[in-house]
């Protein structure tokens, strides 16, 4: 149920990670027939001027190709395109606008993202051009590829609700209900060697100690990557938390709880995770581009994990000769 990179966490000890979080929040009590605890965000004034300075940018670009298509052309090494120059123009400043009118520009930011993506093509097609000026154009693509990663950044930033992680990290939260007790999952799960038997991606695990493992899993690209992971609370047969260790391939506490369903059908099995996927947020994007995304992965991990506690084996698309031989795989 591991993301590709999956290592354990706790909900109760404190991480803490290496990168300070973008944006804060403050804690007011009040007393009003009693005391309750108000969490509301702090302004973030880095995020607001990041996006106050692309939405201007996006102007200066949007006029520039506007009133001089031709210069703007030489300038990048492709031909006089001045038709196509000024449509590009005109959605550079009503982003601008867009951004800089608006309370909450996330929207607006997101547009941007598809017109960098749209204008990363047109630059890759004209390097097919025999007049292609390739030195300019190759210039001119790193100069959009940056400007695309900072449209990323801002974006997401200010998409982000109250309470969601700060920088590259993903939370995952999922359940699924098992009709096996409480004790048998824990007791299955927590012996972590048996977790590649329904982690797809996790090659191996080899306890080092009562709390500490070495964990082997392929990432994106089928880059393995390696971790070492502790546990930080354990209650048998209700909680299992964990986090990676200092100096690992990745960053990722997360914790398991097993809470008996209600009418005896067997056993609420929740996975919390604060995954930081190597590459940051360029490698999560870039792993969802090609299928890698965590939150499904942990989702059909849960999945297979049923299959094994209430079957024996994992159902796949094939025939009963390969399902007969995933069941002995995991009874070995």
């Amino acid at each position: 149920m591991c993301p590709d990179w999956y290592a354990p966490c706790s909900d109760r000890a404190r991480i803490r990670f290496k990168r300070k979080p973008l944006r804060r929040a403050i804690f007011q009590s009040r007393s009003e027939g009693g005391s309750n605890m108000e969490m509301r965000e702090t302004d973030r004034p880095g995020d607001e001027g990041l996006a106050r300075a692309l939405g201007w940018f996006s102007i200066g670009l949007g006029v520039a190709e506007l009133v001089a298509p031709r210069g703007i052309a030489r300038m990048i090494g492709v031909r006089d395109h001045r038709i196509l120059l000024r449509a590009v123009g005109l959605r550079e400043m009503a982003s601008g606008v867009g951004i800089l009118t608006q309370r909450r520009p996330a929207g607006w930011l997101w547009a941007r993202v598809v017109g960098d993506v749209m204008d990363l093509a047109l630059v890759g097609a004209a390097f097919r051009s025999p007049r292609a000026r390739r030195g300019r154009l190759a210039l001119a693509t790193a100069a959009v590829a940056g400007v695309t990663a900072l449209d990323v950044v801002a974006s997401r930033r200010l998409s982000r609700r109250p309470g969601e992680p700060e920088d590259d990290a993903i939370r995952i939260t999922k359940s699924i209900t098992i009709n096996r007790s409480p004790e048998e999952i824990y007791r299955f799960w927590r012996d972590f060697r048996n977790l590649p038997r329904f982690m797809r991606h996790l090659e191996s695990v080899q306890v080092t100690s009562d709390k500490r493992s070495h964990w082997m899993a392929r990432g994106p690209a089928g880059k393995r990557v390696e971790w070492d992971a502790e546990i930080v609370d354990d209650k048998p047969n209700e909680l299992i938390a964990w986090r990676s260790l200092e100096g690992s391939d990745v960053e990722t506490p997360g914790s398991v709880r097993f809470q008996r369903a209600p009418g005896g059908r067997g056993t609420v099995v929740k996975v919390e995770l604060l995954y930081r996927p190597p590459g940051g947020l360029l490698g999560s994007l870039v792993a969802k581009l090609f299928g890698a995304d965590p939150d499904q992965q942990v989702a059909e991990d849960l999945r297979r994990l049923k299959q094994v506690m209430e079957t024996g084996e994992i159902a796949t698309s094939a025939g009963p000769s390969a399902r007969r031989s995933r069941r002995l795989a995991a009874a070995s």
